[in-house]
């Protein structure tokens, strides 16, 4: 029978592991948001925990060698046998924090099990609270939170994380199914499951893969979805936003006043049904990395403008040292300390995983970085994830709402991630390149003649692409640009 030891150390343990929620949930954070909302997060850490402090940005030297003497230094000055050690929070290998995190809410798990393996729900619980801590927007947390009421089966529930990522700020994908599907290794049936259900999700339309798509998804919403205005919108819609309505009446065969009042009744739906959550719309986009060529290679720098420089306060260590508190209150500054030391550790963290996951990217994209957006490979955030070391999903949260300034302009961190094709010479290229190929070649047509779609698939396999002319009308619509018919110009 186990000692009154043993029975100790157990319910430490498990106090322990309830205390790292609050801190996953801070870590996750800190890893998602953008270079210039880190500050205020800090910033509301600052308020709450007085053993931190912020050194000034200017005048103060604190390399990264003397932070971590600083946290070493902090570490023993606070650990005894009654601490329970500080140990657990040493952060000396890079992406240790979501490893260790996680092996602890499994140990956690098993623990108040009475010793029993983690059962199928109590992993499933655990993902769960992992995966849905941070989101990206307050759109991504209204989305996730209808996901969760929902009846999904686990690899549709990650396919709608992915898919909710999608979303740009009017609520439309970014990107189609089969994509999503090639990029995450999920299977295509669970992300059109997961991509159908969205789009039952408030508000109307959201989750559609452009206005014509979004704006009949709010018609079956209301239980119009067999109206006139339906029709109009399913048949008509080029005809719709010339406002052709003589033309509309002819064709659908109605009468004028009630196409009339069907076009009016379409003008009331939300063309941008996902605005309405966006925080700022006027947003300032801060390149959170910097690539730029420095001889015969690519230097990063990542932005640090926006970071306070922290560290544990020395009144609080000496407080400690004099040896004249209570216990209550030393344990305490202690508990305040240590998570001090796991905040100093996060952002330290967050840091060296943008840049890891930079240099992988510079390695497949260079020829992106040499010579524009027509060179971009294809690329996977699995690919990313197996050579850094990480899960994907690690990938997907470190990336979020982070920009990258090249030489080529500023490009949001998902730009990079694309499925593509392989070209008849046997070279990859990506699909966000097909598509700079379609605008090139639309763009230098004659005007009083366009090319037709099927006319782009033969001038795409003259260059050595095979892709069919459906995928061509996608990327088409995916530009913004009018089928033939609506381009050709008339002397």
């Amino acid at each position: 029978m186990a000692g009154p030891g043993f029975s100790q150390g157990l319910s430490q343990r498990q106090t322990q592991s309830l205390v790292l929620a609050p801190q996953l949930r801070q870590s996750l954070k800190i890893l998602q948001v953008a270079a210039l909302d880190l500050r205020s997060v800090i910033q509301e850490e600052l308020q709450e925990n007085p053993t931190l402090e912020e050194l000034p940005m200017e005048g103060v030297s604190l390399d990264r060698a003397q932070a971590e003497d600083e946290s070493n230094r902090s570490g023993e000055e606070t650990g005894n046998g009654d601490d329970g050690g500080s140990d657990e929070m040493d952060f000396s290998k890079e992406f240790e924090i979501l490893t260790k995190l996680d092996q602890d809410w499994r140990d956690y798990m098993a623990n108040a099990g009475g010793n029993q393996p983690p059962s199928a729900e109590d992993d499933e619980k655990r993902q769960h609270f992992f995966d849905s801590l941070v989101s990206e927007t307050s759109l991504q947390e209204h989305l996730m939170s209808q996901a969760e009421m929902s009846d999904l089966e686990p690899v549709s529930r990650e396919a709608m994380q992915y898919l909710v990522g999608s979303l740009d700020d009017r609520g439309f994908l970014t990107q189609s199914v089969s994509d999503i599907a090639l990029q995450t290794t999920l299977p295509l049936e669970a992300v059109q499951q997961a991509r159908a259900l969205l789009q039952t999700f408030d508000p109307a339309g959201i989750g559609a893969k452009d206005l014509q798509e979004c704006l009949l998804l709010q018609l079956i919403a209301k239980g119009r979805g067999e109206s006139l205005a339906a029709r109009i919108v399913r048949h008509q819609f080029a005809l719709l936003i010339r406002r052709r309505i003589p033309d509309i009446a002819r064709r659908s065969g109605a009468p004028l006043d009630d196409v009339q009042h069907a076009v009016e009744e379409i003008g009331t739906l939300d063309p941008a049904p996902g605005r309405k959550f966006a925080e700022d719309s006027n947003r300032v986009v801060v390149p959170d990395v910097s690539v730029e060529r420095d001889d015969d290679e690519w230097k990063i720098s990542l932005n640090n403008d926006y970071i306070p420089r922290l560290r544990i306060s020395s009144t609080y260590k000496d407080m400690i040292a004099k040896g004249s508190l209570n216990r209550e209150e030393r344990d305490y500054i202690r508990e305040r300390m240590r998570s001090g030391r796991f905040l100093i550790n996060s952002i330290e963290q967050r840091q060296q995983t943008i840049e890891r996951i930079t240099r992988e990217i510079i390695k497949v994209q260079e020829p992106f970085f040499e010579e524009g957006v027509s060179k971009l490979q294809p690329l996977t955030m699995t690919q990313i994830a197996d050579t850094v070391g990480v899960h994907e999903t690690t990938v997907s949260r470190a990336i979020a709402n982070k920009y990258i300034r090249t030489p080529h302009g500023v490009f949001d961190f998902k730009f990079f991630f694309t499925s593509g094709y392989q070209s008849e010479g046997g070279g990859a290229i990506s699909n966000t390149s097909v598509k700079e190929m379609i605008h090139d070649l639309i763009d230098l047509e004659n005007k009083a003649k366009p090319y037709s779609d099927q006319d782009l698939v033969s001038r795409l396999q003259e260059k050595g692409l095979k892709i069919a002319r459906r995928t061509v009308a996608k990327y088409r619509e995916e530009l913004g640009i009018l089928p033939s018919n609506l381009r050709r110009e008339y002397a």
